[in-house]
């Protein structure tokens, strides 16, 4: 099996509750990121003011230790991503990113970037949906429509960020999350989803995945029961499903 280069960093969220914008996962992106990296490409095209966005992330980031570049201000956004040491896409709808990353011609891009170049690459929430293969399993609403749903295809499944459990004690009578994504599964030829629930994320480095943070994951297979993972469990075998 061919080794890849890419470094990949998957968070679900990126406020845990309780804690600041990127305060729970922010000594994964240091030891991430490491003292090579001495700049950030952010891309806020999940949120709509791009402008308060990009000044959140860059007040985080430098109190990391790392400058902060964003990809709206720049002239040339692809040219801004091939010149980039690591990418971080941020939160937000997905489906506005998704369409923001095609209308900019950036999927090809990035994907030169991590697959070829090794850069890494950081999302959190919908940042970590177009890091899949598909946003089929985002949880947010089509307010804008890509030209497709394909992503990144960064790993070759797909993440629901955010998952929620059922809760016994609702009223509520709509499908679960759990449900929602049985759903998918029922069309064919769907990949994997992982369910992220708040505080986990995946550590990508080449053929290497593993499961970091706080809670637990579920994973989601066709035709089988979905199963609960602790952090630390091995994950290398999504990669190439």
């Amino acid at each position: 099996m061919m080794t890849l280069k890419r470094h990949l960093l998957l968070i679900s969220n990126s406020t845990l509750h309780g804690g600041g914008y990127l305060e729970h996962c922010q000594e994964h992106i240091q030891k991430f990121l490491g003292v090579q990296v001495k700049r950030v490409l952010f891309v806020p095209y999940a949120l709509h003011d791009r402008d308060d966005y990009a000044r959140t992330a860059r007040q985080k980031f430098e109190s990391l230790g790392y400058g902060l570049d964003s990809i709206h201000e720049a002239v040339d956004p692809v040219e801004a991503v091939q010149k980039s040491e690591a990418i971080f896409i941020g939160g937000g709808n997905t489906f506005r990113l998704l369409k923001a990353l095609y209308d900019n011609g950036l999927i090809p891009a990035i994907r030169k970037r991590v697959f070829e170049d090794g850069i890494p690459y950081i999302g959190s929430s919908a940042g970590t949906n177009v890091a899949t293969v598909s946003i089929n399993t985002t949880n947010d609403m089509p307010i804008v429509y890509p030209p497709s749903l394909l992503a990144l295809g960064l790993v070759a499944f797909n993440i629901n960020p955010h998952y929620l459990d059922a809760d016994v004690n609702s009223r509520h009578m709509g499908e679960t999350r759990e449900q929602r994504i049985s759903q998918y599964h029922e069309e064919p030829d769907t990949p994997p989803v992982l369910g992220f629930r708040e505080g986990c994320m995946l550590l990508v480095e080449g053929n290497k995945a593993t499961l970091l943070g706080k809670t637990k994951a579920r994973l989601f297979l066709r035709d089988k029961e979905p199963t609960e993972h602790e952090p630390g469990h091995d994950f290398s075998f999504l990669l190439d499903y």
